[in-house]
């Protein structure tokens, strides 16, 4: 039904950037929810940002991260990506995409709704 392919990530100093791509197959796509969510070594596994679907696209954002990350969506290319700019050793996860419908806008922040998840790609900030 969907399938989520991620790129991107890697090394990179604190105050760089990087782009995470996700990239879908399926034909309704853009009907989904799409989320990012992280997960650094020993922790659990914590919401980054989503954009909604359904035509009335809207982003939000957790507040770690607001201001500096920008969630990007192109439906024509079933393409949402990430872009990360000053980041810190604070950003250091595993990264993941997901794709879910029918999320309301209280549960958009936590993993239930979400029902396909792509592969993740490890983001490592250090000098």
């Amino acid at each position: 039904q969907v399938q989520l392919m991620q790129s991107g990530g890697g090394l990179v100093q604190p105050g760089g950037s990087l782009t995470l791509s996700c990239a879908a197959s399926g034909r309704f796509f853009s009907r989904y929810t799409v989320g990012w969510f992280r997960q650094a070594l020993g922790k659990e596994r914590e919401f980054v940002g989503a954009v909604r679907g359904l035509g009335g696209n809207t982003y939000h954002y957790a507040d770690s991260v607001k201001g500096r990350f920008t969630i990007s969506r192109d439906n024509a290319k079933n393409t949402v990506t990430l872009q990360m700019n000053r980041l810190t050793p604070e950003d250091t996860a595993l990264y993941y995409c997901a794709a879910g419908q029918g999320i309301i806008l209280s549960s958009l922040r936590t993993e239930t709704g979400y029902t396909y998840w792509g592969q993740g790609t490890q983001v490592t900030v250090s000098s």
